[in-house]
């Protein structure tokens, strides 16, 4: 007859937790008679960090400097698509000093990007772009009747803004004026995008600074 073979025994937990401790107290043991090493790691951990500190100071000055020199010409703007069009919106409300974030998608409550200026107003930007530039359809009351019932009281802006590639449509533009809807047409962009001047210095009636500012 063939023997039934013995399993094997599990190890017992205790034995294991205490090779582990063991094998740490050695190893610590053997760190602390040579600790030189541990000074070298840490002399090169530091050297690390200040050199990555140091890369990511480098690329943020240099995007900084890049935003300050962006110029886009209206033809540039008119290839983009509408979700690259609200981007390149946001970079020149960046080159002006702003604080500026990219909302257009589902759900961004008619502002596609919200920017806080130098002097600490608040801008809410709903961006139209047209494929067709000033031939495409015009922007009509609908799109700022959708931004005057957000603009300030959901996105808490003091500067509402419509900004088109296109052009608007006739009822558009004293509605706006009405109803202290700010309107960027194809004109006004490109003098903007081309330029150097802040968007504030080129609309009319914006509201006065919180604060003093050399942007402002």
């Amino acid at each position: 007859m063939r023997r039934s073979r013995r399993r094997a025994q599990p190890v017992p937990l205790w034995l294991k937790v205490g090779a582990a401790m063991c094998a740490a107290v050695v190893v610590l043991q053997w760190l602390l008679s040579h600790w030189w090493i541990l000074l070298g790691l840490g002399v090169l951990a530091a050297a690390a960090g200040a050199f990555v500190g140091q890369r990511a100071r480098q690329r943020a000055e240099w995007e900084r400097a890049r935003s300050r020199a962006l110029r886009l010409r209206i033809a540039e703007l008119d290839a983009l698509d509408h979700r690259s069009f609200e981007f390149a919106i946001r970079d020149l409300m960046r080159r002006d000093g702003c604080a500026a974030e990219q909302l257009g998608g589902a759900g961004d409550n008619a502002c596609d990007v919200r920017a806080v200026d130098p002097s600490g107003r608040i801008w809410a930007v709903q961006c139209k772009h047209r494929r067709d530039g000033d031939q495409g359809s015009a922007v009509g009351v609908g799109v700022l009747q959708q931004v005057n019932g957000t603009a300030r009281q959901i996105h808490g802006a003091e500067v509402a803004v419509v900004l088109t590639n296109g052009r608007f449509s006739s009822k558009a533009v004293p509605w706006g004026r009405e109803h202290r809807i700010h309107l960027v047409d194809r004109r006004l962009l490109a003098e903007w995008a081309a330029g150097s001047r802040p968007l504030w210095d080129l609309l009319d009636r914006i509201p006065p600074p919180r604060h003093p500012s050399a942007l402002s």
